[in-house]
């Protein structure tokens, strides 16, 4: 009998560390679970602990590792905290696979470190890749780390790549990328009226089930934005060969186009259990638990350019890309700040992109070339856009 493949989640207690306990629980011959890590959600990472029987549990905050330190009591688990128990867990020998689904620039330090310790890494966090652009795809390449992408849109585009693809699109015959996109909650609003929409509004995603922040975030587009600068990493391309797409019924989950005329999709139910069993199983396939797509239920595809003037998140982040150096850092910083703002009720949702706009014209550009100036520009958009928030003004 094979050895089983060890996996550590990084995020166990949100929505795609839930869909991936699932798929490993449909397949119980091929995975065994090293580690589970979330912040402090201690209730469901008790019971998470006890089905799936981890060598490992790591908690973010310290009281609520002690908490679930004490609710294990007995159970042979060991539980950790903080940075330090992130990183030893992703970068543990018994792991052969990271599940990077950590929201946030807090999942930066556990995922380079399952890069520095040549793991394949399961990248659901595209924050990380976002903040650290060059820096990051030179550690994997540096330790010969394994790569691949959980974004729902990314995955597809790694599915309708030929099996020569070597890192660069230009090598291949592709001329560009098509990124699909719900457009979110908001997407037939009237523009007069997003300035009073609440959270809970922003959070009901017509087709997804995902995080709240995650869900702000496709609902501004600003997902589809930092999407993007994803994908010119993973795909080592410009901002000028992604073109984003406007699809409601998130079917189509993204599209390949080539110098030949050809255009390759690939299709299926909006449920991220497809994109995880494909990265978890590559270049074989397994059991996700999704359903069959019905193409006669579908009946139709509809496609539109997406407005930049009801979605500013977009161009945003498309001119933080075209921009290079820390832009990006900068822009995904003061978007978690603006974000959580709004979640907490203390700005309006068009404040969002107002905040962002702002934080990057007053901190301007500069050099990322290290990992300590990456770290300095999501200090520096952090603090500003929190003062910003404060001011009441936006």
């Amino acid at each position: 009998m094979a050895e089983l493949t060890g996996v550590v989640i990084l995020g166990s207690t949100g929505s795609i560390g839930v869909s991936t306990l699932d798929v490993i629980a449909r397949n119980p011959e091929r995975y065994r679970v090293v580690a589970l890590t979330a912040h402090r959600q201690v209730e469901r990472m008790a019971e998470q602990c006890l089905r799936f029987r981890p060598r490992y549990a790591v908690m973010g905050d310290d009281g609520a590792a002690e908490q679930l330190r004490q609710r294990l009591q007995g159970e042979g688990i060991e539980v950790l905290s903080g940075v330090s128990g992130l990183e030893y867990v992703a970068s543990h020998p018994e792991c052969d696979q990271v599940m990077a689904a950590i929201v946030g620039a807090a999942g930066l330090p556990p995922t380079l470190a399952a890069a520095r310790a040549g793991k394949r890494i399961l990248l659901a966090n595209k924050e990380a890749l976002v903040m650290t652009g060059q820096l990051f795809m030179d550690v994997v390449e540096r330790h010969q780390a394994e790569l691949l992408p959980i974004d729902s849109e990314h995955n597809a585009i790694f599915q309708s790549l030929p099996d020569s693809f070597n890192g660069r699109l230009d090598t291949i015959g592709v001329s560009r990328i098509l990124l699909t996109a719900s457009g979110g909650p908001f997407r037939d609003t009237p523009l007069e009226q997003l300035a009073t929409v609440t959270p809970e509004q922003a959070v009901a995603h017509p087709n997804w089930s995902m995080g709240r922040k995650i869900s702000v975030d496709s609902a501004s587009m600003m997902n589809k934005g930092l999407e993007l600068i994803e994908a010119c990493w993973l795909f080592h391309t410009r901002p000028e060969n992604v073109q984003v797409v406007i699809h409601p019924q998130s079917v189509i989950h993204s599209l390949v186009q080539y110098i030949d005329g050809s255009v390759i999709a690939e299709l299926g139910n909006p449920d991220m259990r497809t994109p995880i069993a494909h990265a978890m199983a590559w270049p074989e396939r397994i059991v996700s638990g999704v359903a069959d797509l019905d193409l006669f239920q579908v009946a139709r595809l509809d496609f539109t350019p997406p407005d930049e003037t009801r979605f500013p998140c977009l161009r945003l982040a498309r001119e933080a890309m075209q921009s290079g150096g820390r832009m990006p850092a900068l822009l995904n910083a003061a978007n978690e700040v603006a974000v959580a703002a709004f979640l907490d009720g203390r700005v309006r949702f068009t404040s969002i992109p107002a905040i962002i706009e702002e934080s990057l014209g007053r901190l301007g550009g500069g050099p990322a070339e290290s990992l300590e100036q990456v770290f300095i520009a999501d200090q520096e958009a952090r603090r500003l856009a929190s003062e910003l928030v404060a001011t009441g003004s936006f």
